[in-house]
């Protein structure tokens, strides 16, 4: 059933990383112009990627147990972006044409775990509840 809750869930972390990183920039230069992902192969191969899992977790909504774990490596996927954004920044200070202000995008990630995280407890609960009935069986 594709009217699922997580669905919904999966489909925000869809557009998070699917559609946001094009209209936040991660960061702003020294010269006040806005560095999108596109700058960066990495970060360009990781929103991909963490896209793509969202749209298969969403076509797989019949098998709950693959839907939870690309929930999960989506997650950390996402966790891994996150700690590449963290380590830029922190790296690279404001001292020379690196970052100077710190954008909406580099949170995006945190957003997308929010979702992907509601997204597995709604997987969790589906699965607990076609347990419980086949007990009764």
């Amino acid at each position: 059933m594709i009217q699922r809750i997580q669905t919904v869930y999966l489909a925000l972390a869809f557009i998070v990383t699917g559609v946001l990183p094009f209209v936040f920039p991660l960061w702003t230069l020294s010269n006040n112009q806005p560095e999108f992902f596109m700058a960066h192969q990495v970060y360009s191969v990781l929103f991909g990627l963490s896209t793509s899992l969202s749209l298969l977790s969403i076509l797989f909504y019949k098998k709950r147990q693959h839907q939870f774990v690309l929930g999960r490596l989506n997650m950390i996927l996402n966790l891994i972006l996150l700690g590449l954004f963290v380590y830029r920044s922190l790296n690279l200070s404001g001292e020379a044409i690196a970052v100077s202000e710190k954008g909406i995008g580099m949170f995006l990630p945190i957003v997308a775990i929010v979702f992907l995280v509601l997204a597995n407890k709604a997987i969790k609960k589906d699965e607990d509840l076609v347990k419980s009935v086949d007990r009764l069986r």
